[in-house]
This record gives structure tokens, sequence and C-alpha cells, in this order.
């Protein structure tokens, strides 16, 4: 397939399920009432795409039109493909006054002064974001619009959410959002994930949060059953501590749903039982990852039901409490410290 805004269209129709292709197409609009009658969604995908593809060339879509239905999806449903997190530094005075229609100017202005061959896509979601799709190109060739960058930016925010961005497109890329969003740096927030909306809520602060104090408060009676015994109250006891624990450290409801978190140790090896490794001037380096479907709900109910140690550790307790998920732990004097 020669034309490479059909062969985008047919990988995005692929890419698509087929239970959300009719809504998809018509949040689109560019199918004539005709057309939109003319496709059955209850035939094999095949077919379907082979529809699609007919119409593209009855009705002459351009990559502009393809690219609007690829963000029309990816919008919907932002949850896959990894996602990093960015935070902008030092705001300048005027940063907060920054508008949808300044940004965009500007962002595109500045990538472009830098990129030679690049397109950029911009898109106001409702909740106030703005969803930004570049396709990458160089001095030598086209935009490449098969693996474009997304970008999720909320004006007046210091955070930046990033997919599909190779290194060296990234300072390209940072280039660009200090200057349209009037900052004097970036810096990687060391937050990552599958699911965008996990991400943003953790570092957003934007989930019900309850984080460890200096005195615990006692669980407040759920049930009225009788304890009989000494050996049932203390057990009862130390189970409603434990909860307790576990609910001031990673919060008492809905969690963020992120998959990992890393741990990169940079410290010194005490074993006394081992002198050679004890000796050694130089750190003992390791990665410890710790990865589940929901890790913050795994790592509150592996704490609340005795499977680990209570209270939580702060490398634990830190994920939320940071809104981080990557960590370096190294000596710091007598203890360790996370950067």
């Amino acid at each position: 397939m020669d034309d490479p805004v059909k062969r985008l269209l047919q990988r995005l129709i692929r890419r698509i399920p087929s239970q959300m292709l009719k809504i998809t197409l018509d949040k689109w609009g560019r199918l004539t009432a005709t057309q939109q009658r003319s496709m059955d969604f209850t035939q094999p995908k095949r077919v379907l795409t082979e529809k699609l593809l007919s119409i593209y060339e009855e009705n002459e879509w351009t990559v502009k039109h393809v690219t609007e239905l690829e963000m029309i999806y990816i919008m919907d449903n932002p949850n896959q493909g990894m996602w990093n997190a960015y935070q902008l530094m030092d705001p300048e005075d005027d940063s907060q006054s920054v508008n949808l229609m300044q940004f965009k100017e500007q962002f595109k202005s500045h990538l472009g002064e830098i990129v030679r061959h690049v397109s950029v896509k911009m898109k106001k979601h409702t909740d106030e974001a703005v969803w930004i799709r570049i396709a990458w190109g160089d001095g030598f060739s086209r935009s490449n619009h098969l693996k474009p960058t997304y970008v999720v930016h909320q004006l007046q925010t210091p955070y930046v959410f990033v997919t599909s961005l190779t290194s060296k497109q990234k300072p390209l890329l940072s280039q660009a959002l200090i200057l349209a969003t009037r900052h004097q740096n970036i810096k990687d927030a060391n937050l990552s994930g599958l699911k965008l909306t996990a991400i943003r809520e953790l570092l957003m602060r934007q989930y019900q949060q309850v984080f460890p104090t200096k005195y615990h408060s006692p669980l407040t009676e759920k049930t009225q059953t009788v304890l009989n015994t000494q050996t049932e109250r203390e057990q009862a006891e130390s189970a409603a501590n434990r909860c307790q624990m576990a609910c001031e450290a990673f919060g008492d409801g809905m969690l963020p749903q992120l998959q990992s978190a890393v741990y990169k140790l940079e410290t010194k090896f005490r074993d006394p039982a081992n002198k050679t490794m004890t000796e050694r001037e130089e750190p003992f380096r390791c990665v410890v990852k710790f990865a589940s479907t929901n890790l913050l709900e795994s790592l509150r109910q592996c704490a609340s039901s005795g499977i680990a140690s209570t209270p939580v550790t702060p490398l634990l307790s830190s994920i939320p409490l940071k809104g981080k998920n990557y960590f370096v732990v190294t000596d710091n004097g007598p203890g360790s410290s996370q950067k």
C-alpha cells in the first residue's frame, strides 16, 4: 500500500475495537448519512476495514482527517502505552496568564523553529486538558504519522504527561514546552505507568488520601461482635491497627492503578558474615521492582492482612506521598535516603 494516509487509516481501524468503532466514527462525523447507513457493524473487522478504505477514497480524506479520528480514539481511551510524567520548574511571573491560544501558537512556533518537518495537532479535552499529537520528521524526511508522540498538559499546572517519546525527541519537546508555558526548566517526575488516569490522579492528588501521622487514631468499630476471650480481643486489636496503618500509608478509598514501582539501590553492603562485600569501598548496586495490576491496592492489602510488616516502610508509603514510582536509595550517613 503506497498511500501513507490510507495505510495510517488502515492501521487505526484495526487498532480500534469493533465494539467501539461505531461510537468513534459518529464522534468523528466524517461519514455522510448514506455512508453511515451502509456500515454494518456486525460484520467482521476485515470487512469493515475494507468498507472504510473504499469510503476514504470516495471522500478523499486527508492526513488531517485521519489524525482527527486517531485523536478522538486516543483521548477516549488514554490507558494504553507507557505514559511518563514530567514537571515544569521555575515559572515566570506571567506563566499563570498563558491561555490556550497563546500556548498553541507559541508551542507550534518554537517546535517548528527547531524541527524542520513536524506536524502538530492540538485538541482540548472536556476536562480542560490540552492534548497534543506530534508527528516527527527531520531535515531529510517528512513527518512520520505512524509513530506519533502524545502530550497531555493542563494549563496553569506544572505537570506534563507524555507517551511514545524517543531520547532524541525529548530535548526538542522539552524546549518547546518550557518556552510555550513560560517556565525555566522541566524535570522527570519519576512517575510512569500504563494508565494515564492513574498517574494523573497520583501526581495531581485527585483521589482520597489519608497519609501517616505521628499519632495513630484507633479504627471505628464497624461491627458489634462480642469478643469473649482475651486472645480474640488481642487479635482484633492487632488487625484493627494493621488496617489503620495501611490506610494511613496508602489512603482509604479507590487507589490509582499503578503497575510497578522501581527502587535503584546504591548503598553500602552490610553483613558481618560477609567481610569481602562489607569492606568494599564502592556501593552495592541493584534494582528492586514491585509489579502488580494494581500495586498500591496490593501493598495496602499486604499490610492490612499482616503479610507485610507495619507500620509501612517509608520506601513504600512514599509512592502516594511523593507521587513517584521510581526511587534511588542511597546512603546518607547512618541511614538511607530516597531521591
